[in-house]
């Protein structure tokens, strides 16, 4: 870009051309602001300009670990009645999975004709049921 002409003269009557101010940069608030920014810079305190999204995630993160090893404690301090009443609910449970057990073991070994045989002479009974009722 070509330099205009009116720079290399020292005519007095132009006006020469200045920077303009910018009244920003002037203020002693912006000028306060940069110098502590800075310093901060210098000392490797940078500042904390995480979006919002991912200090709400950070924070909900947090306060599930809190309540997990909350959880924890609760489950390590228990109390005798807690442990004794786990114990009786385990053997209750124990217990009905041996009589359903027993149970399937009976259906096994039943013969298989004699238990369609029975299913059939219920069927016979439940049809003349119906049949005496309707008449």
């Amino acid at each position: 870009m070509a330099e205009p002409d009116y720079i290399e003269d020292d005519n007095p009557e132009l006006i020469k051309p200045q920077k303009l101010i910018n009244p920003v940069k002037i203020s002693r608030n912006h000028q306060d602001l940069h110098r502590e920014l800075l310093m901060n810079q210098k000392r490797g305190l940078a500042p904390q300009n995480k979006p919002e999204l991912q200090k709400v995630m950070e924070k909900r993160k947090r306060d599930q670990v809190i309540k997990q090893q909350k959880e924890e404690e609760a489950q390590k301090k228990k109390s005798d009645l807690e442990i004794e009443l786990l114990k009786r609910q385990q053997k209750l449970e124990q217990l009905e999975l041996e009589k359903t057990g027993r149970f399937k073991r009976s259906r096994e070994k039943c013969p298989r004709e004699f238990c369609e045989g029975e299913k059939a002479n219920l069927r016979r009974t439940g049809q003349e049921m119906a049949e005496v009722q309707d008449s």
